[in-house]
């Protein structure tokens, strides 16, 4: 009998009425991990441009001043830790959403009234901005395990493209809007990927349960045993990957424009320069991940990050001034090569997106803590000798000690299974 006049005529438009739910919950997902990460860098990449501005009007300190780039790291610090409770509490899209709505209200609170709540809104944008760093990852590992790299890269392309333009045009916009309009403006991509994460989480809460009977049976199946992140070797290198990774590019970026400075170059071109690095990242941290996802281990990945690194900074220590913009571009793509990888090794080295989360939180935590002293000790270092030279030097060993932890984390292997780990 033909197995086609057994099946009920009303059940085939259901099935394909299913996949057309499907596809279209997957698109909306990509299109909101597209907003989410557009609003990771600009934000924060808005506010360096306008300081001298900010703190003129409101009268603050040069010390105060310079909180308003740490005090975000700080609070990546201090939040990453609890991102996976809260995920595992309450579901990645509705920690995602939550994000949304506080990063929104950040924004517009930081450019409210005064000084008060300019830190304040600052504030609550690092914790804001904590909660996607860590998640987003996960998020990834969990609903594209076929397409971690591209997935990845996307987001990434999506957070660097905006902190670029955000870099550029918050001194013209502060022209016509103000400073505080100028900052202001970015709630309205805050407000959107709110918007799209909506009807996200409403649709995770089914899945989401069906997640957790899956995890509870493969605990069952495993004895239950579960391995801390924080007691894993392998944790502990990916962990300092990130660390020195971020710790190299905020020093760098915070004093490029006074190293140049002093070589007889102009503001304006050192923000030219700053421009271009940015923009040299942007392919890198798009082709990163989708090769790192396709080799074995990412060892080879690891070596040509250091040896850009060390280019650059060799490069602006001993090199020509004319070539300046080629060690910045050089610098640049270390930098986008370094984060990308950063971020696939929580999703490379972790079975689970629950433990990529806890893999993210603890690395992402130390590592802010490590960028936000980076640009303080490259200032002592240069306020004791007199010079960059011993500054870039510095930067030069980071470089170093990224390749050696570098090749470790690179290294094919999952936290928890390494000896050592329990």
């Amino acid at each position: 009998m033909n197995t086609r006049e057994m099946t009920p005529p009303e059940e085939l438009p259901l099935a394909r009425q299913d996949q057309d739910t499907a596809r279209t919950a997957g698109w909306l997902l990509i299109v909101g991990i597209l907003f989410i990460g557009a609003v990771l860098r600009a934000p924060l990449t808005s506010v360096g441009p306008l300081i001298g501005t900010i703190k003129g009007e409101l009268g603050i300190s040069n010390t105060l001043a310079g909180t308003l780039t740490t005090l975000p790291l700080l609070m990546f610090a201090v939040i990453s830790p609890f991102a996976p409770k809260w995920a595992r509490k309450y579901g990645i899209e509705a920690v995602l959403l939550a994000a949304a709505a506080i990063l929104t209200v950040g924004i517009l609170l930081r450019s409210a009234l005064g000084a008060g709540t300019l830190f304040l809104g600052t504030a609550l944008l690092g914790v804001a901005i904590a909660l996607c760093n860590v998640l987003l990852p996960s998020l990834i590992k969990r609903d594209f395990p076929a397409r971690i790299g591209l997935m990845t890269g996307v987001y990434s392309v999506s957070m660097n493209l905006s902190g670029a333009a955000a870099s550029g045009i918050s001194v013209p916009a502060a022209s016509g809007l103000g400073w505080k309009g100028a900052l202001g403006a970015w709630a309205a991509l805050s407000l959107l990927a709110l918007l799209f994460w909506l009807p996200l989480v409403n649709g995770s809460r089914k899945a989401r349960q069906g997640a957790a009977r899956v995890s509870a049976v493969s605990a069952n199946s495993s004895g239950g045993k579960s391995v801390s992140v924080w007691k894993s070797p392998l944790a502990w290198k990916v962990t300092l990957f990130m660390g020195l990774q971020s710790t190299f590019f905020y020093a760098f970026v915070a004093w490029l424009p006074a190293v140049l400075n002093t070589r007889g170059l102009s503001a304006e071109y050192a923000g030219w320069m700053l421009s271009l690095m940015q923009l040299a990242l942007l392919p890198i941290t798009f082709v990163v991940p989708i090769l790192a996802a396709r080799m074995a281990n990412q060892r080879f990945l690891v070596t040509l990050t250091c040896v850009l690194f060390l280019a650059g900074i060799l490069g602006l220590l001993l090199g020509s001034t004319a070539l300046v913009p080629l060690w910045i571009i050089l610098a640049g793509i270390g930098g986008g090569c370094a984060f990308s990888l950063a971020m696939m090794f929580f999703s490379l080295r972790t079975r689970s997106a629950q433990q990529s989360a806890e893999l993210s939180g603890m690395a992402q935590s130390f590592g802010y803590l490590l960028a936000a002293a980076g640009p303080i000790l490259f200032g002592f270092l240069h306020d004791t000798t007199g010079g960059w030279t011993t500054p870039l030097l510095l930067l030069a060993a980071i470089a170093v000690l990224l390749f050696v932890v570098g090749q470790g984390a690179a290294a094919n292997g999952f936290v928890g299974e390494e000896r050592g780990a329990e």
